[in-house]
């Protein structure tokens, strides 16, 4: 069995997901692409606090990323939105390993609300005559009782998009513009199903990639049913038994990796911080946050608010190798100021100077993405803290 030390298992697994160096991926269109397929997919979120969770995520992989980048993936039809573990960007390169989700529900496989085939129907014959369409086109005429109703329209457009009869061709703000599949699907996607031992494999491949070394419920995560288990178990067993891949135990947890990435040296450090979104593929698993990086995290924005420790919106944030607090924020876009509500440094953090200069800096940088030039700190534990982060933001503004 291998063995591997913590310091440069958490090493791997940042550089993995290309957080370790400067600009990994490159700059541009071209780099936020090669990220998206490096890590997988990108997780779509609704809240706005701070910049949404898939551009949040490009951002701190691609130093010059604009969220134009990823509109522009999607127009070129070099990504798509579907569903991994939740609402996401993908590669279109993996377009076939949708289709097990999409084919169960056109099968019959309950969404989360029953479909209405009439209802379907009509909309998709409507997206077929007109062309591209967002939910607002299906409201009724102001004053009107019409027959169009929005719930009942987006529930149906949602379910078709779900089944694979529809796909985004873009969005308009944030709102789904949705047409049909075989006009927004290029030429040369493989529509093929994968069987379950080569969807086993895909999730198997695109996990290793993306986190270097991985548990199988880290492969599995957010999927249901035996076979998909089974499936990944039987594949496990192949690779280890050929050698392409080998087993350690990190934590209690059982991990496989290939071998070559456990030989080599850990990737080097800079004193550089970042802050993580709450949904990014690093840190999205919480079991694995404890095991590989010593760090409970869960998001608290759908704790109600008397039960939550550390605020609405923490950022993990991540310095050298080790995520070592998280911060509550919120971006007063109007108002050009970005709000670090409280400050949570967990860790006993040697370079003190050096780590509330880093993280200044990423606080900085953080705040202009989100189109905010002035910063505020409301409060910061330990208070020890305060003094130090306080000059270090005030230091070259």
């Amino acid at each position: 069995m291998a063995t591997a030390t913590s310091n440069k298992l958490r090493r791997i697994a940042f550089d993995a997901q290309g957080l370790l160096r400067t600009a990994p991926f490159g700059r541009g269109v071209d780099a936020t692409h090669r990220a998206l397929e490096q890590i997988g997919y990108v997780q779509i979120d609704t809240i706005s606090i701070v910049a949404r969770a898939h551009h949040h995520t490009l951002w701190n992989r691609v130093p010059n990323y604009r969220p134009a980048h990823l509109d522009q993936l999607v127009s070129e039809r070099r990504a798509f939105e579907y569903w991994f573990h939740a609402a996401a960007y993908l590669p279109m390169r993996d377009y076939r390993f949708a289709l097990p989700r999409m084919h169960a529900l056109r099968s019959g496989e309950r969404h989360w609300f029953r479909r209405d085939r009439k209802l379907m129907g009509a909309v998709l014959d409507r997206i077929r005559a007109e062309g591209p369409l967002l939910a607002r086109d299906f409201e009724a005429p102001k004053g009107g009782k019409g027959w169009w109703d929005w719930k009942p329209a987006k529930r149906a457009l949602e379910q078709l998009f779900m089944q694979g009869d529809l796909m985004i061709a873009g969005r308009n703000g944030f709102q789904k513009v949705y047409d049909l599949t075989e006009r927004v699907l290029p030429s040369g996607v493989g529509t093929s199903p994968p069987t379950t031992a080569e969807y086993a494999e895909h999730l198997l491949d695109t996990a290793l990639r993306a986190h270097g070394f991985v548990a199988p419920k880290e492969v599995t995560y957010g999927r249901r049913g035996t076979a998909i288990r089974k499936a990944l178990k039987a594949c496990l067993n192949a690779r280890v038994g050929d050698g392409t891949l080998v087993e350690f135990t990190e934590a209690d947890v059982d991990y496989v990796a290939r071998p070559e990435l456990l030989d080599r040296n850990a990737p080097k450090l800079t004193a550089r911080a970042r802050l993580l979104s709450p949904f990014d593929n690093a840190v999205i698993q919480r079991d694995r946050n404890v095991a590989v990086h010593d760090f409970d995290y869960q998001i608290e924005c759908y704790v109600p608010a008397p039960k939550r420790r550390f605020g609405y919106f923490c950022l993990p944030i991540l310095y050298r190798d080790r995520l070592v607090g998280r911060v509550d924020c919120k971006a007063h876009r109007e108002q050009r100021r970005f709000d670090l509500l409280h400050l949570h440094v967990e860790r006993d953090v040697p370079d003190r100077e050096q780590f509330a200069s880093a993280f200044a800096a990423a606080v900085r940088e953080f705040a202009a993405f989100n189109e905010c030039d002035a910063i505020k700190v409301v409060k910061v534990s330990p208070s020890a803290w305060t003094a130090p982060i306080r000059s270090a933001l005030a230091h070259g503004v």
